[in-house]
């Protein structure tokens, strides 16, 4: 547990105050908050260029406090859903932890825990806990958590580069903040987007299997484990498709994540949610707010090959993403409908998070061999990891791209994927991706039982989505 050396409460001021309804983004994390009662954040700890003073993190601190309305927004609750309350002014705490004879490094990620673990107050407490390390009178680290709330990780990008731009002059925000998110939002611009969005849910919803993997194969309570699977293989597979098909590498790998479901054993066709960012839309990209909402992927990759699905896959990407913004209280009552219309509910439980930071286009290299793509094999790693705060569904899917890889972590509830289990699916996304690299035209093994529409027919505009 780290010890508190110093608790400064640092001014801040900024434009803008005022009171609204909760952005549909907003409304999407409450709704996973309420769910799960646990209160959800990003960031993390940074080290600090040698000769780092208190004086400059907290000037920094109340600049960037100033500057966004996210970060200076509290809760009010009301007998229904809470509003935000947006203030001009005020104090935000800033701690000082002196690391003594300890690793600074291991003092800040002490901090970032604890900063993450203890839940929020969300009517009383700024959404950021920020603080810094000092040792020897010297600032070596800054640990700074935020609300999920309040930001998403396109968000937290924009708040780490002002960071590190603390002794510049940054150019005035023009990105939309929350407050005034929740007022467009009500227009009608924003309704008939909603409402295309939730034709496309309603068409996907009649469509799809109600059921992704079937009962239970154990008993008990659930539980929940992750898998951490880091392929080179995966990289130079899904680059290689990507050239070859014109596309980015993001539906690639969906077909590739699709078609590993079905080999073992998943409904076909597969229906897995998408955390999209909207940041593509006019006035997100830089905005310090939440702006991440799910959408159906739907693709049926039986009977076909793998080039064709992953064709598929582009066409039901594009969807996803064009049809990621909505009124989820609008989007409650389409799925409370069809699913009495239907007579039985629609399981949900499959998600897919892209949340690589690099740019999606695959990268100019001359094509892979097959001598070097099952050298690439020989290098996977995989590593199991337990604790608190998994997602709590059947199959979550996130991918990160450290260097020169794939990563994916992929948490399961074990009363459906055991050990074995798992690494099938992970491993079977990896050989998928290599056999599409080596023959798009070999099949996908998926054999025909049903046969659905392979996209929704919905005409897709040029986005890409996100990760949240």
């Amino acid at each position: 547990m780290t010890a508190v050396s110093e608790r400064l409460l640092i001014p801040f001021q900024g434009e803008g105050s005022g009171e609204a309804d909760l952005t549909w983004g907003q409304i999407g994390i409450w709704q996973a908050l309420a769910r799960s009662g646990e209160s959800r954040t990003v960031g993390g700890s940074t080290p600090l260029p040698p000769g780092s003073t208190v004086e400059q993190a907290a000037t920094a601190l109340a600049a960037v406090v100033g500057r966004h309305q996210a970060l200076r927004t509290r809760l009010v609750f009301t007998e229904g859903r809470p509003r935000q309350c947006l203030s001009d002014s005020g104090e935000v705490p800033l701690e000082i932890v002196d690391a003594g004879a300890a690793d600074p490094a291991v003092v800040a990620a002490d901090l970032r825990e604890r900063y993450a673990s203890v839940p929020f107050d969300y009517e009383r407490e700024w959404p950021i806990r920020m603080g810094v390390v000092r040792r020897d009178g010297e600032v070596t680290h800054m640990v700074a958590v935020y609300l999920h709330l309040s930001l998403d990780a396109g968000g937290l990008d924009v708040l780490v580069a002002e960071f590190g731009q603390a002794n510049t002059e940054l150019t005035p925000v023009t990105a939309l903040p929350p407050l005034e998110q929740a007022r467009q939002q009500q227009q009608p611009a924003a309704l008939r987007q909603s409402a295309a969005s939730l034709r496309y849910l309603d068409h996907v919803l009649r469509t799809a299997s109600p059921s992704r993997f079937g009962p239970p194969k154990r008993d008990g309570v659930p539980e929940f484990r992750q898998v951490r699977y880091r392929s080179p293989a995966l990289r130079l597979a899904t680059d290689a498709v990507a050239r070859r098909a014109g596309t980015s590498t993001s539906p690639v790998l969906l077909a590739c994540f699709a078609v590993a479901l079905a080999r073992c054993g998943a409904s076909n066709p597969v229906l897995a949610m998408l955390m999209v960012s909207n940041r593509f839309r006019p006035g997100f990209a830089d905005s310090v707010s939440s702006v991440v909402q799910i959408s159906p992927y739907l693709i049926d990759v039986a009977g076909t090959t793998l080039g064709e699905a992953v064709a598929r896959a582009a066409r039901s990407t594009m969807n996803a993403y064009k049809h990621a913004y909505y009124d989820p209280d609008a989007q409650d009552e389409v799925v409370d409908r069809v699913v009495a219309e239907r007579g039985e509910p629609v399981d949900f439980s499959c998600f897919f998070n892209d949340r690589r930071k690099s740019d999606r286009v695959p990268a100019a290299a001359a094509e892979p061999t097959e001598a070097e793509l099952f050298a690439a094999l020989d290098r996977s790693a995989l590593r199991w990891e337990d604790g608190p705060g998994l997602p709590r569904q059947k199959l979550y899917l996130n991918v990160d791209d450290p260097a020169d890889t794939v990563e994916l972590v992929m948490s399961v509830d074990t009363r459906y994927f055991g050990a074995a289990e798992t690494e099938a699916v992970v491993r079977a996304v990896e050989s998928v991706a290599v056999s599409a690299a080596l023959d798009p035209g070999a099949p996908t093994g998926v054999p025909v039982e049903s046969r659905f529409p392979a996209t929704v027919g919905v005409q897709a505009e040029s986005v890409e989505g996100g990760a949240a």
